[in-house]
């Protein structure tokens, strides 16, 4: 199909595509690893024969931020926002439309199974790593991983949502976590951009098909989150991370969740102007073993390192330290959520929760039952809510293997804490799995 016959909507917005990519370095950022890993995709968009997923046009607008500083992000997204809707609807609604959209999912769900299963692997692998060398590069794959069942989980809903659009009277699936159907992921707003690196299997980034023949595969269950508003900058943010906790009595601050003093401020501004230099400068490498040992800071300078970070133009570079702290210790992880929360970073606490939670259920159990142990119930708590919240009931059913006594009240309480239908999707999960709920 020609320019001049696609529907004016598709049109427009290849059109602006077309004009967001001019402005953006080809082969840098989120733009060149599209560009490495899909260039038919690519191409396919900007003739307007496919309309990119919208994890896609919102990546190019981070790119878009970061080269330029002063762009009205909140704008930008709300024109591209409106033109990506609009040429979805027009692209959908020619005929084969729906048909095409199905057979687009099924191919999602396969990349989003298999994404979650190389996640699976490279985390169990991370934690018997012997070097820090090996360590340092399975992180980096782990952080592929992690980006590709994100986005494919998010392309997941974003179908489900386009097909539900061309027939109305066909109902959402319902919510189960024993049905084995999908629900909508948690996915994070933003997203980080790595050096891109070359990979042994061609990731369908756009619209293509997965190479090598997964047979059937078996979908997990992702149960959405209660709906709840999340507001970033409150000034005394309900519970410590997700919206219907209720507060609880204040402890005492730990050393590493102490107020930062005038040296950590110092620190924090001296480590983010060599970073800034060192990405000024190209010197990727240095920048991400950077990144690297900041994670691992104390807690206390994680609202710092939001604050200076995002001011110099480093947001891109702030994500993915988040990234990088998520595969922290769970104490640690729980304390760094906490500074954020406590400082107004809301969104930034609840996303390094999310992302740390991906670990197998036998170490969040491990984790859970020792913060206990010692006495920790509020990181305890504060880890379990995230975790019931973003995992399915099975995995969740899992995790209690560790010290089923000690998990299952806990599990059973955080789920309450979720809905009622979340409690009983638990309580039967954990019958299943044999414990006695």
């Amino acid at each position: 199909m020609s320019v001049e016959q696609l529907p004016s909507r598709v049109r427009e917005f290849a059109n602006y595509l077309d004009g967001l990519l001019a402005r953006l370095d080809q082969g840098g950022g989120w733009c060149g690893v599209f560009w490495e890993r899909d260039p038919e995709g690519m191409r396919a968009c900007l003739d307007g024969r496919e309309v990119p997923p919208w994890d896609v046009v919102e990546s190019l607008l981070s790119d878009l931020a970061a080269r330029y500083g002063t762009v009205d992000t909140a704008a930008y997204t709300e024109q591209a926002r409106a033109l990506h809707a609009a040429a979805v609807a027009a692209h959908d609604a020619r005929p084969g439309g729906r048909d095409a959209l199905g057979d687009r999912l099924d191919v999602m769900l396969r990349e989003q199974r298999y994404a979650a299963d190389r996640r699976t692997a490279l985390e169990h692998a991370l934690a018997s790593a012997a070097t820090r060398a090996e360590a340092d590069a399975l992180r980096l794959d782990l952080a592929w991983a992690r980006d590709d069942h994100t986005r494919a989980s998010a392309r997941c809903e974003e179908l489900r949502l386009r097909m539900a659009a061309l027939d109305p009277r066909e109902p959402e699936p319902p919510v189960s976590g024993r049905a084995g159907e999908v629900r909508h992921p948690d996915v994070p707003a933003e997203t980080p951009a790595p050096k891109p690196r070359k990979r042994r299997r061609g990731g369908a980034r756009f619209a293509g098909a997965v190479e090598e023949d997964t047979g059937p595969v078996a979908v997990p269950p992702v149960v959405e989150p209660a709906p709840a508003p999340v507001v970033s900058g409150r000034a005394s943010p309900r519970g410590a991370r997700f919206a219907g906790v209720a507060d609880e009595p204040a402890e005492a601050p730990r050393p590493d969740t102490a107020r930062p003093d005038a040296a950590d401020r110092e620190e924090v501004l001296a480590t983010v102007e060599a970073l800034r230099r060192l990405r000024g400068a190209g010197r990727t490498g240095e920048a991400h073993a950077l990144l690297a040992e900041i994670a691992y800071w104390p807690a206390a300078r994680f609202p710092l390192l939001a604050e200076e970070m995002r001011h110099a133009g480093l947001a891109a570079d702030w994500a993915t330290l988040l990234w990088e702290a998520a595969s922290l210790p769970a104490e640690r992880l729980v304390a760094a959520a906490d500074a954020l929360t406590a400082a107004g970073h809301t969104e930034d606490g609840e996303r390094i929760l999310r992302e740390g939670v991906v670990r197998p259920a036998p170490e969040i159990g491990r984790a859970v039952t020792g913060l206990a142990g010692e006495g920790r119930h509020r990181e305890a708590r504060g880890l379990l809510d995230a975790y019931v919240r973003v995992r399915t009931p099975e995995e969740a059913a899992r995790s209690a293997a560790a010290d089923p006594g000690t998990l299952v009240p806990l599990l059973l309480e955080a789920a309450r804490r979720v809905s009622d239908e979340r409690h009983w999707d638990l309580v039967h999960a954990l019958r299943v799995a044999g414990f006695t709920a």
